[in-house]
Parts: C-alpha cells; sequence; structure tokens
C-alpha cells in the first residue's frame, strides 16, 4: 500500500476578504466622525454596508440551501495505482452528500457567530459612546443677566466682563463689546460682539481708549458678577496675537481671519440685558440698527462658514 502523497490531501479554500474589507469601512466611520463626517462617513457607511452584507451572505451560504464546493485535491499528485489494495467493509453509516451539514454543526457555528456579535457589540459600542458622547453633551448656553438697560447708554460701548457659568469660577469668564444702538421697532437694539478672534480665538482688543476709571461691578444672581467697561473703539478691534483687524460692526478688515467676529443673541426682560446664545457671522451690511448680519450656527475660530470652504471642517457639536 503506499502512503498518500501531499498532492493527494485536500485543502480549505483561502479566507475570506470579507471581514477585512468591513472592518476598514468601520475605521473610516470613525476616522470620519472626527475629520469630515459629510464626506467620510458616508463613504464609510457605504462600504461597511456592502461588504457587510456579503459577509453575512458569505457566512450564511450553507444555511440558505445554496449548494457548496465540494473541496477537490491538489493537483500535481502521483495518479492513484489502479493495482492499490483496497480494504473492503462495509461503511458504518452512509456518506454524506456534497454540502450536507449535521444539525449540530449549524447551531455550533450560528452560537459561534451570534456569541462573536454580543461581545463585539459589547466592547466597541461603550468605546465608541465614551468617545463621542461627551463632545454632544453639555454644551448649552446658560441665559446671563447682564443688568438693567439705564447701564447701557445709547450709541456708547461697554466692555463686558461676565460669568457663562458662575459657579465654575474664572474658567468661565467671558467678555463681549456691548453698544446700545437705540429702539427699531419700537424695541432696543444692541449690538454685542465676542472678543474671540475668528483666526485662531486670541482676545480681541479694541482700538480705542478705555475709561477703567468709570468702571462699574453689578452682582447678580448666582454668584453671577458683571463688570462693565466704557470704550471709544472709534478703530473697531484689533488682536494682538497674529494682527487681525475688525471694524465696528465686526467685519473683518485685514489680517488673517475668515470671517467676521462671532456675536450674542439678546432678550430685553423687564427692562433688563439677558444674553443669549453665541452665534457665528460670514459678514454685516450696514452699522447698527439698521445692520443687516449674515449669521450661521456657531463655528469654531479658523472656519468658514459659507462657501465651498465650509465642507472641510467636521461636525461641530451641539452648543
Amino acid at each position: 500500500m503506499t502512503e498518500p502523497q501531499h498532492g493527494d490531501r485536500p485543502h480549505s479554500p483561502g479566507p475570506s476578504l470579507y471581514p477585512i474589507a468591513f472592518a476598514a469601512g468601520i475605521a473610516c466611520i470613525l476616522v470620519g466622525l472626527i475629520v469630515n463626517p459629510k464626506i467620510i462617513v458616508p463613504i464609510g457607511a457605504v462600504i461597511a454596508i456592502v461588504f457587510g452584507v456579503l459577509w453575512a451572505r458569505d457566512a450564511t451560504e450553507e444555511f440558505r440551501g445554496e449548494p457548496v464546493h465540494a473541496i477537490e485535491p491538489e493537483s500535481g499528485g502521483p495518479p492513484e495505482s489502479k493495482d492499490a489494495p483496497v480494504i473492503q467493509g462495509e461503511a458504518a453509516m452512509p456518506a454524506p452528500e456534497t454540502g450536507e451539514r449535521f444539525p449540530r454543526n449549524r447551531f455550533l457555528e450560528g452560537a459561534t457567530l451570534g456569541l462573536g456579535a454580543v461581545i463585539g457589540g459589547l466592547v466597541t459600542v461603550p468605546a465608541i459612546g465614551f468617545m463621542i458622547v461627551p463632545a454632544f453633551k453639555g454644551q448649552g448656553y446658560s441665559k446671563v443677566d447682564l443688568g438693567p438697560l439705564s447701564e447701557f447708554p445709547e450709541g456708547q460701548w461697554r466692555i463686558t466682563s461676565f460669568f457663562m457659568r458662575p459657579p465654575d469660577g474664572e474658567v468661565s469668564r467671558r467678555t463681549a463689546y456691548i453698544r446700545n444702538n437705540g429702539p427699531l421697532n419700537g424695541e432696543p437694539s444692541f449690538t454685542i460682539i465676542s472678543n474671540r478672534c475668528a483666526h485662531l480665538g486670541c482676545p480681541v482688543q479694541p482700538n480705542g481708549p478705555e475709561q477703567p476709571d468709570q468702571t462699574k461691578q453689578l452682582d447678580g444672581k448666582g454668584g453671577q458678577k458683571v463688570t462693565l467697561t466704557p470704550v471709544l473703539p472709534a478703530g473697531g478691534f484689533g488682536c494682538p496675537c497674529h494682527g487681525g483687524q475688525y471694524d465696528t460692526e465686526g467685519n473683518r478688515t485685514a489680517g488673517p481671519p475668515v470671517r467676521a467676529l462671532d456675536r450674542y443673541q439678546f432678550a430685553i426682560v423687564e427692562g433688563r440685558l439677558i444674553l443669549g446664545k453665541p452665534f457665528s457671522v460670514a459678514k454685516v451690511d450696514g452699522q447698527g440698527k439698521d445692520a443687516q448680519i449674515h449669521a450661521y450656527k456657531l463655528a469654531g475660530p479658523g472656519q468658514h462658514v459659507d462657501g465651498w470652504e465650509q465642507i472641510l471642517y467636521p461636525l461641530q457639536p451641539p452648543h
């Protein structure tokens, strides 16, 4: 009797590339959430869905009753001898048909796939949640009572310092430049400009004299302290870091900033000025109460809010 040669041994089919492509799609989605959700995430989702379906079809091919190709021996081995002795005997059980699966095999395969999916979910979902959710949680802005309208004379500017969240102390201190524009349609009108430069976020300064000897401090509820300092920013505002320049409406006039200064919403409640949410501005047409503000959702420093460039920036968490 001759010994079986290597060429007589059947071999299993090569591993599928579908799981690798599916994992690449998931990785693309995770990277896209940070880099560019508008473009990269959809691409990663398409890759993950397509190859996930193909992987599932490949893994469940036998369950769906589709024929499975029999394993063929490798070619190149020595031909079997017709004179080789054959041991005769009765089979203990009928030989399985091509592609036949036993119930226990099916159960074990299904249980393995299901358990793997559960383990994968338990491992990846919490990690992704802890990575993404904090950026979208607790990002709201509280309304700030800046004091009575009598503290903001018509036509005059005030450097206004306040706490966005008084319990957090100095780390939440913000500064805005506020001007009372006078009445508009029977209601007071205000220009409230953020001091955050639209280039890299440095604090811009007024291009004009301040009057610190006339500074007032107002104590509000919950530990709020509002400081008001008169200023005459006749030359607009300037950034001491990189030379960005803005006019008195916050429009960029020189330097590297890509847009106008951010502004704040406001409301008048029982004769008091209430500061609302900040928003970004592309540009401002006109002045004072007659200004037409091209407003957008709050964006980070250096980010375009209009034009095709806006698609190049990552998704901003809700504010």
